[in-house]
């Protein structure tokens, strides 16, 4: 706690000289360290103000990091919405799409995966396009491949639905045991899972997250909203009937 105080002295009085540089270009090199020492002083003796002002650089990093977000999304459309390569669940002509980053092995997209079949079972108008993100590890990417190898087959969702109840580590023979299970052929999709097609795409979804400054997995774009981690039902519904009104 006392590392964190000092950090956040530190930045409050190097933002008080800077305010002080700018605020006085008239005054002499004396008389800006004579303001610098009052602003000081009152840092000191008022710790609000340093609240305040930390407060106020974590309220522009927010408000500048939003706007980042957002521009990144209106220039990756296409790339999110319209990309015909891309797994679709739900409706594929619904009125509202949902844009699913995920990991196959991450926690809090298996925690997500039965509120998102509550929400398409209830709302048939939904498309949902799906996005691999294998970022935990080497059995995530196996797993990002054998979905996408599985895709040619016709067999995304089951595979998926497989993968994300499993509570334990998609290796290959767990991979080979759930594909067979759902009716897979599995020579076919491991010589599937091994085409640089394959990995391309994966790495384009890296990329997109990249670009849209997604922290993690899972993350949903409902509309011109990013929402990151697991969300409960009623939030869902909320946004798909926000982005419904939208249009």
């Amino acid at each position: 706690m006392k590392r964190i105080v000092m950090t956040g002295l530190a930045l409050a009085l190097g933002w008080t000289a800077a305010l002080a540089q700018e605020a006085a270009p008239g005054f002499s090199p004396r008389q800006r360290e004579e303001i610098v020492s009052i602003l000081r002083e009152a840092l000191r003796s008022d710790p609000s103000i340093l609240r305040e002002a930390i407060g106020a650089m974590q309220d522009a990093q927010r408000s500048e990091q939003e706007n980042a977000r957002r521009a990144a999304l209106a220039a990756s459309r296409d790339a999110l919405f319209n990309d015909a390569r891309d797994p679709i669940k739900g409706n594929p002509r619904g009125d509202v799409t949902i844009v699913e980053f995920f990991d196959a092995r991450c926690t809090y997209c298996k925690a997500l995966h039965p509120t998102m079949q509550a929400l398409l079972q209830q709302d048939r108008n939904i498309r949902v396009v799906m996005k691999d993100l294998p970022i935990l590890g080497p059995n995530s990417v196996l797993a990002s491949r054998a979905l996408l190898a599985a895709q040619r087959q016709g067999k995304y969702e089951p595979l998926y639905d497989a993968l994300l109840r499993l509570r334990v580590e998609p290796t290959e023979a767990v991979l080979q045991a759930e594909a067979q299970r759902a009716g897979l052929d599995w020579a076919r999709l491991r010589r599937d899972m091994d085409d640089p097609a394959i990995q391309a795409r994966l790495q384009g979804n890296i990329e997109l997250a990249q670009r849209l400054q997604l922290e993690g997995t899972p993350a949903l774009i409902i509309g011109d909203t990013t929402v990151p981690g697991a969300v409960e039902l009623p939030e869902l519904e909320r946004l798909v009937a926000e982005a419904r009104r939208r249009g």
